[in-house]
């Protein structure tokens, strides 16, 4: 510094601490979270994690900020439907964590978690696709596309497991994590807390890596269910007579067919082979699909069970009897669904008409 005056010599104190500024890169953020989407949250821990089921906490394994006093914690509740606050309250917290302590690991996973709820509206055939199935899909080909997970789930009670153990097995080869009775603590090399949703029964590819369409998700419905032919339901396929399913809504609900027996009595005559469906919570999914898939049309008044149209083959025909008020929630989720399955959709309300 010999010959450089004082103001000088500041100067170049401060280029040198500008410049060390400048080549300091920023740490890495455990955890990152998006909250920009009405539908859903949905946060990530990009590298090695451990899971302490017993309070819903995901710790990051090696985290960069060692600060005790100031942990990120970031919450989300892994449920699609983040506009309706009665049902999200139902949807119990997930809690991601970046803290120096960490819980020890018991069982060492090599594939990545995504992290759902199974509780909210499921139960309902219709949500139990809307809200847990299309956007699972839509969150394991957009994250992990041709890569195993493994689903760690809240409220995967024993009856929905059963239920849907063909289509969940698509999903996964490894077993479910029950997050309401576990107790063993799990480590996975990076998670994903919450399922991205694209709209109401919709899979947009321009949003999806891999440009997966709702002909994809299909296809995987196919692969869980139409491994086997059974015909279990009474009735005689004929080459010569086209399959008619009636979906029945009897005992005593609303929006109920009452002239069931003269409507099947006019398509068996005009040649279908008419077979009454009335679907319960029970019905195994299984059967459902061997009955639908080898129909050729579907016939029902709107609610929850025609979501089983689902089920049918491209070019099959599906008609929806819309009662007067349900007009929109009769186009966006079943003439919709219908549609992005490729069949020939009509809806009869206060007039016939084709909507696709």
């Amino acid at each position: 510094m010999v010959g450089l005056n004082f103001f000088q010599i500041l100067m170049v104190a401060d280029m040198k601490s500008l410049e060390s500024k400048s080549i300091s890169k920023p740490e890495a953020k455990d955890i990152s979270c998006d909250r920009s989407h009405k539908n859903y949250d949905f946060c990530t821990i990009s590298g090695p994690t451990v899971l302490d089921p017993t309070i819903l906490t995901f710790f990051v394994m090696d985290p960069k900020t060692l600060t005790p006093q100031k942990p990120t914690v970031e919450k989300v509740r892994p449920y699609p439907r983040k506009w309706e606050t009665h049902t999200m309250s139902r949807i119990k917290e997930v809690t991601l964590i970046s803290s120096p302590i960490i819980p020890n690991c018991e069982i060492q996973h090599k594939a990545p978690a995504i992290v759902l709820s199974a509780g909210g509206l499921t139960g309902n055939i219709f949500h139990d696709f809307n809200d847990g199935f299309i956007p699972l899909f839509i969150t394991a080909n957009s994250i992990f596309p041709d890569q195993d997970v493994v689903l760690v789930i809240l409220k995967a009670r024993d009856w929905w497991v059963s239920k849907y153990t063909e289509i969940l097995r698509t999903f996964t080869k490894y077993p479910i994590i029950n997050l309401d009775n576990d107790t063993t603590t799990h480590c996975f090399p990076s998670t994903n807390v919450g399922i991205i949703s694209h709209d109401l029964v919709t899979i947009n590819p321009k949003l999806i890596p891999n440009s997966k369409t709702f002909t994809h998700f299909h296809a995987l419905i196919h692969k869980a269910y139409g491994q086997k032919q059974n015909h279990p339901f009474k009735f005689n396929p004929s080459k010569s007579r086209p399959i008619l399913v009636l979906i029945s809504r009897n005992g005593g609900v609303s929006r109920v067919l009452l002239n069931q027996n003269e409507v099947k009595f006019e398509a068996e005559k005009i040649g279908f082979n008419v077979v009454i469906f009335e679907p319960t919570p029970m019905t195994p999914m299984h059967k459902a699909y061997e009955l639908i898939h080898l129909s050729h049309a579907i016939i029902g008044i709107h609610g929850a069970a025609l979501t089983h149209p689902i089920f049918l083959r491209p070019g099959s025909v599906f008609m929806q009897v819309v009662p007067f008020g349900t007009e929109w929630a009769a186009e966006v989720c079943y003439a919709r669904l219908a549609r992005n399955v490729g069949q020939s959709t009509w809806s009869i309300g206060s007039k016939l008409r084709r909507v696709a």
